[in-house]
């Protein structure tokens, strides 16, 4: 139940030894912006700085709290002190901000997106560059740590997630999404919001309603709200231990909403001109250090700060000289891990996991009689679910109801609520809790209802399939994203967009647009068996299509990625389609002599297979469904103009719908689409050119 925000009363929470260590990273923190600030931003050896001063002690009693191994952080760019709390090197900190090899990712991100994998403590999951992204992602981890307790039979203890974000991102899409999922699935999270009072150069009245967010929450259901001061140390200490052992305690969400000053700027280029000397003034005269000061020697005498502050110099000292004597990484590794190449990943997938997938074949062993696409991706979903407990499906209606496009029909009752679960309506939602379920070892299979309502998710789902590359391989996090796509009887800008381009585009992420149940099958398999995120397309019009009704090819059926079929074999034109516009392609060229290329997958693409034709054809015609400007076509077109410019007798053309979104009305919804009739004019102009 909800409380009214609690303010601490104040006791000695900690024995000394513990102060010691609260110490020592605390200042280790601080000398490491004060060289990076006075010293290495001016030297130009770094490009990006986010000072920590005066979140830093509040931070570092959090992560001295968080020691399970099945414990998780998921922060954001003013979060280093918690890392160094966590055992993170400051070598790697700094490394890392300085773009060296090693630490986080190789140079390949800015210092401030860390990460941190660590099998024996507090993971810190890969951080994103968006404010309110790491909600969601480590509201999936909490939900993936009940359901391997509960389903898994594994002995997570009395593990946590946390999510930690400043003030401004309480107005976020993702902060709003997690704290429903945590409270109505009652999810061992805790929300740590560092309250400073500003959102860059934006006071936290324009972000949040009379500026408090625990004040605004505290009547809010299956939350415990708490507030209170972060400068003081024995308050926040007190309030920080209770916030962790309720949350471990009752296996349900809190909100901790603590204040403190941020001493800098946004960034190291913000000069903080917006603030009035005032606000500057009352700012540092709550700086939490020499607060931490007076109690610390109050306790163990000013000798002991003075070897501690020797320390932590000492230690930052090291850790520039380790920094700095590391390389570039090679350029011409920027290239690698952007998919799974054979190095398991350190954390992140089933695979790394333990889970090994069994053996599949290449040929389809036609079971029984001709079922359409439904059926088809239905009945594989089931037996995946049947041999691996990992594998979990969930979306808007995919439960009791079985999906808006009957897909999942019957999953639940078969497989359990566990297993095959609504969401809330919240597509940031979906796809970011399977990232931290995929994260916490799982297989996520979510379902989008349509193409277009993915967008919400976008920012999800970009930062999914960097995660490998941006890591370099520390982490990753396959899931399979199912998206119904296209037209059906009719059309509309809602429900019936394609743009497949949009996710070819995105770095990471294997597409696969089957055309019939039998490529939907051999498909599916290979992406809830791989180690690679994939966005999984069902076309619309395909579904319950009688030409693409094929016998089941068998449990063991898989299709390797970026391996087209050759539907038909002709001398005179080659055709590359995919989708529903393979139908329509094969009954337009029925009286020709075509070779007919269903891509299957547009990412990767079978280049060889089409170049191959090509070569031999000396023609070609290019057909989708979506935009002709940009639409995958081009790029199509260009790998062939560019590869076999000299064997081509006529241009590359393309066929696809004119850059419009798909009308509703049945007629002018086939007018735009490239039809039978259209793609058969085209061919005979081609063919006869």
């Amino acid at each position: 139940m909800s409380v009214a925000p609690q303010t601490a009363t104040i006791a000695s929470p900690l024995s000394l030894q513990e102060w010691r260590r609260v110490v020592y990273y605390t200042l280790v923190s601080r000398a490491l912006d004060e060289l990076e600030e006075k010293v290495l931003v001016p030297e130009r050896k770094i490009f990006y700085q986010f000072s920590a001063r005066g979140h830093d002690m509040a931070q570092v009693l959090l992560g001295l709290q968080l020691t399970r191994a099945n414990d998780a952080i998921c922060g954001y760019y003013r979060s280093r002190p918690i890392l160094l709390a966590l055992g993170v090197d400051p070598a790697d900190a700094l490394g890392s901000s300085m773009a060296r090899a090693g630490g986080y990712s190789d140079g390949r991100d800015i210092g401030a997106v860390f990460n941190y994998p660590n099998a024996s403590g507090c993971s810190a999951l890969p951080m994103c560059g968006g404010v309110g992204a790491q909600f969601t992602p480590t509201a999936g981890w909490a939900q993936a740590l009940e359901y391997r307790a509960s389903v898994l039979k594994e002995g997570i203890g009395d593990a946590i997630a946390v999510a930690l974000g400043g003030d401004a991102s309480v107005a976020t899409n993702g902060f709003w999404s997690a704290l429903t999922i945590a409270t109505t699935l009652k999810l061992p999270m805790l929300f740590y919001i560092e309250d400073n009072g500003y959102g860059i150069s934006v006071p936290s009245s324009f972000q949040t309603p009379g500026s408090s967010i625990s004040r605004n929450l505290s009547g809010f259901c299956g939350l415990e709200v708490l507030t209170g001061d972060g400068t003081d140390p024995v308050e926040a200490a007190e309030l920080i231990g209770r916030a962790v052992d309720l949350v471990r305690g009752s296996r349900g969400p809190a909100l901790l909403h603590i204040k403190v000053p941020r001493l800098e700027g946004h960034s190291f280029q913000d000069t903080q001109s917006y603030k009035p000397e005032a606000v500057v003034r009352s700012e540092w005269a709550s700086d939490p250090l020499p607060k931490l000061k007076r109690h610390f020697c109050g306790l163990a005498g000013e000798g002991e700060w003075e070897q501690a502050a020797a320390a932590a110099e000492a230690a930052v000292d090291r850790a520039r000289a380790q920094a700095e004597a590391r390389p570039v990484a090679d350029p011409a590794r920027t290239v690698r891990h952007v998919f799974f190449e054979g190095e398991m990943q350190r954390q992140g997938g089933q695979w790394s996991a333990g889970y090994r997938p069994p053996q599949t074949s290449k040929a389809p062993a036609a079971e029984g009689p001709r079922i359409n696409m439904v059926t088809a991706i239905r009945r594989t979903l089931d037996h995946e679910l049947t041999i691996n407990s990992r594998l979990v499906v969930f979306g808007e209606d995919v439960g009791q109801k079985g999906g808006v496009h009957a897909v999942t029909l019957g999953l639940q009752e078969k497989h359990g609520p566990q297993r095959v679960f609504d969401t809330s309506l919240s597509e940031e939602g979906i796809i970011g809790r399977a990232v931290g379920m995929a994260l916490a070892g799982l297989l996520p299979a979510p379902e989008i209802q349509f193409r277009k309502y993915a967008d919400p998710a976008t920012e999800q789902i970009n930062d999914c399939g960097t995660m490998r590359w941006r890591t370099n391989n520390r982490f990753a996090a396959p899931i399979v994203v199912r998206m119904p796509i296209g037209f059906f009887k009719c059309g509309d800008p809602w429900h019936s967009q394609t743009n497949e381009v949009q996710f070819i585009h995105s770095p990471g992420w294997k597409v696969a647009a089957p055309s019939n149940a039998e490529d939907a099958v051999g498909l599916l398999r290979s992406a809830l068996r791989g180690n690679d995120p994939v966005i999984y397309f069902e076309h619309r019009a395909m579904l319950d299509a009688p030409w693409a009704r094929r016998p089941y090819p068998g449990d063991d059926y898989a299709i390797e990625y970026g391996k087209a079929r050759v539907v038909r074999e002709g001398r005179d034109l080659t055709i590359v389609t995919w989708g529903a516009m393979v139908e329509r392609c094969e009954k337009a060229g029925e009286q020709v002599s075509v070779d007919l290329i269903d891509l299957r997958t547009l990412a990767p693409w079978d280049r060889e297979t089409v170049i191959a034709s090509v070569k031999r054809t000396r023609r070609c015609l290019v057909v989708h469904e979506d935009l002709l400007t940009a639409g995958f076509g081009a790029e199509i077109a260009a790998v062939i103009a560019e590869t076999c410019f000299f064997d081509l007798d006529s241009p590359v053309s393309r066929l696809a719908m004119p850059d419009v979104p798909s009308p509703h009305n049945p007629i002018l919804m086939e007018w735009a689409l490239p039809s039978v009739e259209t793609i058969r004019v085209k061919i005979t102009e081609l063919i006869g050119s």
